[in-house]
């Protein structure tokens, strides 16, 4: 499942991206091309902001993954609570590293579609 999140993820930022690179090559007129090209800008910047702040709610996770193992020696009961524990940290490590993957490749449609968005606005 997680090898097809990460092909569900980089489909919809390829359609993204080649949407975008449709509309923009398939405007005539420039004002409607150099709006067009704005607005997507905005939309972009919007998500690119939402995934940085996604990696400083990693960054946090990461601090309290190693907090939890730090600490999981020490209470380690013997009750067999220990291994469920260490599983559960384990699974949260790689959907955190998981997510981290995701992201960049987010931020690297998004940087594509400010260069086509660029390219259009600078194109006469």
């Amino acid at each position: 499942m997680a090898f097809l999140s990460f092909v569900y993820r980089f489909l919809t930022n390829f359609a993204f991206m080649a949407v975008v690179y449709f509309s923009l090559n398939f405007m005539e007129k420039y004002p409607n091309r150099a709006i067009l090209a704005i607005l997507v800008l905005v939309y972009a910047g919007m998500r690119a902001a939402s995934t940085l702040r996604a990696f400083y709610f990693f960054q946090k996770i990461e601090k309290l993954e190693v907090e939890t193992r730090r600490l999981q020696g020490s209470i380690n009961d013997g009750s067999g609570g220990a291994s469920a524990r260490r599983q559960v940290v384990a699974d949260v490590a790689r959907l955190r590293r998981d997510g981290e993957l995701k992201s960049y490749m987010d931020l690297f449609f998004l940087a594509l579609i400010v260069l086509l968005c660029v390219a259009a606005i600078m194109r006469q």
